[in-house]
């Protein structure tokens, strides 16, 4: 994968302009030039009318009201009306191109980088944490939206209205016009230091809202702890410190914010006082007309505005261009397919052809001397070789860290070895179509996802063309049928986010029922650690039977019930197979095996015993 400079995952307020993001910026506008057209020609109506308007009262001064022409005054006050009416009219067309422009951005970027996201490597969110990059979709692309929508118009609008002030002022009286800009260099100071303040300012409150935020959530996960210790005052008071942080923040955020624009006003109010003394003494000399002073004092108003303008939306191109070096970062990342592409042509010196499209697998599993380490770690698999027959079933064992995990996340293609092939039905899985084998595989993790939606919707998630049937047959398989019944609405019921109403044995059924419906070739399973009832515990080993019956199978396990029931244990230590067999030929070799099954799986032996005479006696 190439490299993603974590850097960039830093919430940096502003970057350096780089014309590359700007233009790749604009690319997005491609698709709809009718739409880009259409704003361009509204802004520059609307840049027209403005520059014409002072021009029409300068005339209704001089040529109707000085000259006593009421017929001409009527007819160029009917004029400015009617220019009113035309520049509302435009101006409400301009805000909905604009917007609509900025939005269809919005959506097709935000869908671009949704769709890369899903298909990365795992190993990009290894390092990364999931509020991080659901703020690249959300906030960053909202920033880069903004900036393509009005930012860019803004600043083009801006900058040739400013040259055609510019222009029509030294036409109009050029000495008063060079008099004008003098102010400009105490205006750009003005608005240099305390811009670089304000954004300071701001950058601070973000921040504090950020504690605020990761702390209220940290509270709700965490709730039941804080109240199970006691600890609600304590909580408050670190919350109470995160809140007077983000409130100290915001005042001074707002008082440099309430100095920023009156003390750009006062030096913009100073150079209109200089150029009205100046041309007062010209109009008592009768060199200028009342008409013109009031055009060009109505000019010199509309010469601040879009230097002004310029100076905040600078800032939130700034702004913008942080985003997009984020967001570009994630987008210029290799997905798993262009990953493997780029190993293949590596291997093969050359362009490598197209990858395999798996064929229906039969389950043969082979392991070709595989060394594995996540990135900038010490290698987690060592050498590992193994091969499973067709609808053989495999349990993993071994102490945490010991690779167990890390196998089944090879066997999905989740990661590809350091060295080593791994092989399916001879295929290599790095030369073959990631879509046309993860069809082909299940998974049933230990931590179960359940997605918010209705029961119908999650065990679809195994099959999106599954019939009624074939649903209600999946879930009589692994006897879930009786508790999705009592719920209200059965089939339909609606369950919460990470299926939060729902029992961790109910959740397991569920996920039974949605491999089962999928029909995967090779299923990967590992085994929940949660405590659950006698009665569950049976309905889980009886789905289970089902769902392993005619696959091959790869089980983390945790319980005795499944390790009996394997083909074959393999017990993991350091990264290595230390050893492997039936459950009666590991316990007769008295090695690692044995002695984990007397530290752990004899106590659940006892205490599955102990529960069989429990409800006997009752």
């Amino acid at each position: 994968m190439s490299e993603y400079d974590l850097d960039l995952e830093e919430d940096v307020e502003e970057r350096p302009f780089n014309k590359e993001h700007f233009l790749r910026i604009l690319s997005y506008t491609r698709p709809y030039p009718k739409t880009v057209a259409a704003a361009t020609a509204l802004t520059l109506t609307s840049i027209i009318i403005g520059l014409v308007e002072p021009l029409m009262f300068r005339s209704a001064l001089d040529q109707g009201i000085h000259a006593q022409n009421w017929r001409v005054l009527g007819i160029i006050l009917a004029g400015i009306l009617g220019l009113r009416i035309l520049a509302l009219v435009v101006s409400r067309a301009q805000i909905k191109t604009t917007n609509y422009l900025g939005q269809k951005l919005l959506f097709d970027l935000r869908q671009e980088l949704f769709e890369h996201v899903e298909r990365l490597p795992f190993s990009f969110f290894d390092r990364r944490s999931a509020g991080k990059i659901i703020s690249r979709i959300t906030n960053d692309v909202n920033h880069i939206g903004n900036l393509a929508a009005s930012g860019v118009i803004n600043v083009a609008s801006q900058m040739v209205s400013l040259v055609g002030i510019i222009a029509i002022m030294m036409t109009l009286h050029w000495r008063m016009a060079i008099l004008s800009f003098t102010t400009i260099p105490f205006l750009a100071l003005v608005l240099t230091k305390l811009r670089w303040a304000l954004q300071s300012a701001w950058g601070d409150t973000r921040k504090a809202v950020a504690e605020i935020n990761a702390h209220l959530n940290e509270t709700i996960q965490g709730l039941q702890v804080i109240q199970a210790f006691g600890r609600e005052e304590a909580n408050d008071v670190k919350f109470d410190k995160a809140n007077r942080k983000f409130f100290s923040a915001y005042m001074r955020a707002i008082r440099l914010d309430q100095a920023f624009w009156p003390l750009a006003d006062l030096v913009g109010a100073a150079g209109t006082c200089i150029v009205i003394w100046y041309g007062a003494k010209e109009y008592l000399e009768g060199r200028v007309t009342l008409g013109l002073m009031l055009a060009f004092t109505n000019y010199l108003g509309k010469f601040w505005a879009p230097i002004s303008t310029f100076s905040r939306v600078w800032s939130q191109i700034l702004s913008a261009m942080a985003s997009a070096e984020r967001v570009f970062g994630i987008l210029d990342l290799k997905t798993e397919m262009e990953e493997s592409k780029e190993i293949l042509e590596e291997k093969a010196e050359g362009p490598a052809a197209e990858a395999a499209i798996m064929p229906p697998i039969q389950g043969r599993v082979e392991f070709d001397h595989v060394t594995f380490g996540y990135k900038s770690r010490e290698p987690v698999l060592h050498d590992v070789s193994f091969t499973v027959n067709p609808g053989e079933t495999i349990a993993l064992v071994g102490p945490t860290g010991a690779g167990k995990t890390t196998i089944i996340n090879l066997l999905a293609r989740f990661y590809l070895p350091t060295e080593g092939r791994v092989l399916v039905d001879g295929y290599d899985l790095m030369t073959v179509d990631l879509e046309s084998y993860r069809k082909q595989i299940g998974m049933v993790l230990q931590d179960t996802f359940i997605f918010s939606g209705t029961i119908m919707d999650n065990l679809r998630f195994g099959k999106l063309d599954a019939t009624q049937e074939e649903i209600e047959r999946a879930v009589e398989a692994v006897r879930a049928k009786d508790f999705i019944e009592q719920m209200p609405g059965g089939y339909m019921a609606e369950i919460k986010e990470r299926g939060t109403n729902l029992s961790s044995g109910q959740r397991q059924l569920l996920a039974f029922a949605r491999a089962i419906l999928a029909n995967p070739r090779i299923l990967i399973l590992d085994e929940a650690t949660s405590s659950i009832d006698p009665e569950t515990e049976r309905l889980i080993q009886d789905a289970m039977k089902i769902l392993l019956k005619g696959r091959t199978s790869f089980i983390i396990a945790h319980r005795l019930s499944t390790v009996r029931a394997a083909d074959r244990i393999m017990v993991i230590e350091d990264g290595k197979i230390v050893e492997q067999g039936t459950h009666d030929e590991l316990v007769r070799l008295k090695g690692k095996y044995a002695a984990l099954y007397e530290a752990q799986f004899k106590k659940q032996e006892h205490h599955v015993a102990a529960e069989g005479n429990v409800s006997a006696g009752t």
